[in-house]
C-alpha cells in the first residue's frame, strides 16, 4: 500500500497515511480541523544494470552510437558542390 503525504493549509501540519488506491483522501487535519492536500513529491529513481540505452542492449545500435554524424553514407560529399568543382566539369566538358 503506497503511503500519502497531506499538509494543511491553515496550520501546515504534515501528516502521512498508508492508504489503499480505493480509500478516499483525507480531508481534515488532525491538529486544527483545517483542510489537508495531498503533497507531491519527485520520485527518485534507481536504473541498474545495462540496456538503458541504444549503446547497451544491441550491437547494431553500439555500431551506430560509435559513429560520427559527419562519417555518414546519406549525404553526398561536399566536393561535388563546391564552385571549382562544378567549373572543372563544364571546361572538361565542352
Amino acid at each position: 500500500m503506497p503511503t500519502y503525504q497531506y499538509r494543511c493549509t491553515s496550520c501546515n501540519t504534515e501528516v502521512e497515511a498508508v492508504q489503499k488506491f480505493t480509500d478516499d483522501p483525507l480531508t481534515e487535519c488532525p491538529e486544527c480541523d483545517g483542510s489537508l492536500r495531498k503533497v507531491f513529491n519527485a520520485v527518485g529513481v534507481v536504473f541498474k544494470g545495462s540496456g538503458f540505452y541504444a549503446t547497451d542492449n544491441r550491437s547494431k545500435g553500439r555500431a551506430n552510437a560509435a559513429k560520427p554524424a559527419a562519417a555518414s553514407t546519406d549525404a553526398p560529399a561536399s566536393a561535388d558542390k563546391s564552385p571549382a568543382a562544378s567549373s572543372t566539369g563544364a571546361s572538361s566538358a565542352a
